[in-house]
C-alpha cells in the first residue's frame, strides 16, 4: 500500500520450529512484539500481525522522501511439535486472507538458521506450505533470510563460502528465487542497524519486482 510520501509493506514469515522467526520479525518492527524463547517445543501457536513505527526519509521515490512501515505476520513453525500440518496450514491460510487479503503481501521470508542445513524433505517442508499458500507465484514472492549468520564467521567462512558450501537442496531452492536472500547477525551491529540493513535488501527485491503483491481470497 502506498501513497505519494507513504508505503506499507506486508511481510510473512515461514519457516520450521526454532528457525528463529519470532525475533528475525522483532528485528525487523524494532520492537518485542513476538514471543520469542529458547524451547525444546514448538513456541509460535497462533499467527500474529506486528507493525512497525515509521521510518522517515527511508527512502525517496520519484524525487520524493518516502516514509515506511512494516507489516509482519508471525507463523507457527512447520511441522510443529503440537499442531498438526493440517491445522498450521489452514491457521496460516485464514491469517493471509485476513492480514493481507485486500493489500496483498510483497515478500514471503522462509527463515533458516545458517547452521542447519537444509536438506531434502517431505511434505512437512515450509517450502512446501510457502508453496500451497501462494501459489504458482511463490518463486516471485518468497526470499531466504538466514539467521544466526554470525555462526559463519565463528566457523571460520565468510558469507560466499557458506553459500559455496551450501546442500545442493539450498542451493536450487535458491536459484529458483533468483538468490534474494539476507543474512541477518545478531553480533557486531546494533538491532537498529540490523533492522536498517535488513529492510534496504527488503526493499531491493520489492522493488526488483516492481512493487507488485499477491492477494488472497
Amino acid at each position: 500500500m502506498m501513497d505519494s510520501n507513504k508505503m506499507t509493506i506486508n511481510l510473512a514469515l515461514f519457516g520450521m520450529t526454532q528457525s528463529g522467526k519470532s525475533s528475525a520479525g522483532n528485528i525487523l518492527l524494532g520492537s518485542t512484539d513476538f514471543h520469542s524463547s529458547f524451547a525444546p517445543c514448538s513456541v509460535t501457536k497462533d499467527c500474529s500481525l506486528g507493525r512497525s513505527c515509521h521510518f522517515h526519509s527511508f527512502m525517496r521515490r520519484g524525487g520524493q522522501e518516502v516514509t515506511l512501515q512494516v507489516q509482519v505476520l508471525d507463523t507457527p513453525g512447520y511441522p510443529h511439535s503440537r499442531l498438526s500440518k493440517k491445522h498450521v496450514k489452514q491457521e496460516v491460510r485464514e491469517a493471509l486472507a485476513h492480514h493481507f487479503g485486500q493489500e496483498g503481501l510483497h515478500l514471503a521470508l522462509l527463515v533458516q538458521r545458517v547452521d542447519v542445513p537444509l536438506c531434502e524433505q517431505e511434505e512437512s517442508s515450509p517450502v512446501q506450505m510457502i508453496q500451497e499458500l501462494l501459489g504458482h507465484a511463490w518463486k516471485n514472492y518468497t526470499a531466504i533470510l538466514f539467521t544466526h549468520a554470525e555462526k559463519i564467521e565463528e566457523a571460520g567462512f565468510n558469507e560466499d563460502g557458506y553459500l559455496h558450501e551450501a546442500s545442493d537442496t539450498l542451493l536450487t531452492l535458491l536459484n529458483s528465487i533468483q538468490h534474494r536472500y539476507i543474512f541477518q547477525y545478531k553480533k557486531g551491529n546494533s538491532l537498529n542497524e540490523q533492522r536498517l540493513k535488513t529492510l534496504e535488501r527488503i526493499m531491493e527485491f520489492i522493488k526488483e519486482n516492481c512493487y507488485q503483491v499477491l492477494t488472497f481470497k
